[in-house]
């Protein structure tokens, strides 16, 4: 049905996945894996003189993460579709993905059926899922549905050091406070948020976006 053949490019650092993924298409004529890389650097360099209809990218790559690459491929070819191939399930991961650019996110477990309508759906402009990522992002986390806690400008002020990994005397020190203030804020953003430390705080915030870069 397809006039040229898929251009297939493939990212990732495990031989059994790589070699997998080859059996799976062997007997798929109108898909081309034209390359292979184990790491992001050498991908850039490729798409930038070839043209690739898809682009099978793992998260854990050794010389930078999947969800970075994703973004830095898209704003160089556009019209590829980044499919990512991961063992991460993780539904906030998934999400991020997606919003740098991504036209999909399939497990390392996903069948060759699977695969196919995948492929299908990402060249036809769709965002696709296998079956085990839907019911992922169809379940959000506790943090998700919470409610986002109402903060005071200077517990906003305070959260940002934590995020930071500053201590109460050195925060205290930045805004001109006692630390004894500065630890009842920590309090009350313990109790706002439901954390029981600093650093499932932080964890909370980030994922409801109360975070600055």
């Amino acid at each position: 049905m397809q006039s040229h053949k898929i251009n297939i490019v493939i990212v990732d650092d495990h031989p059994i996945v790589i070699e997998g993924l080859k059996i799976m298409l062997s007997d798929k004529p109108f898909f081309h894996i034209s390359k292979i890389f184990t790491n992001g650097g050498e991908v850039i360099q490729f798409i930038k003189s070839n043209e690739v209809d898809i682009i099978l990218l793992d998260i854990s790559l050794p010389d930078i993460s999947g969800i970075q690459l994703c973004e830095e491929i898209k704003k160089i070819s556009p019209n590829t579709s980044v499919i990512m191939f991961s063992n991460r399930s993780e539904r906030s991961i998934i999400m991020q993905c997606i919003q740098n650019g991504a036209s999909g996110y399939l497990l390392k477990n996903v069948s060759l059926e699977e695969l196919m309508k995948c492929f299908h759906g990402a060249l036809s402009g769709n965002i696709v899922f296998c079956n085990e990522t839907k019911n992922i992002i169809s379940k959000p986390s506790p943090q998700e549905l919470a409610t986002t806690p109402r903060l005071t400008k200077r517990e906003k002020q305070i959260l940002q050091f934590l995020a930071k990994g500053k201590t109460s005397n050195e925060i205290a020190d930045e805004l001109f406070l006692s630390p004894l203030t500065v630890d009842t804020h920590r309090k009350n953003l313990l109790q706002k948020f439901g954390a029981k430390n600093s650093a499932e705080l932080v964890h909370i915030a980030v994922q409801q976006n109360m975070i600055l870069e």
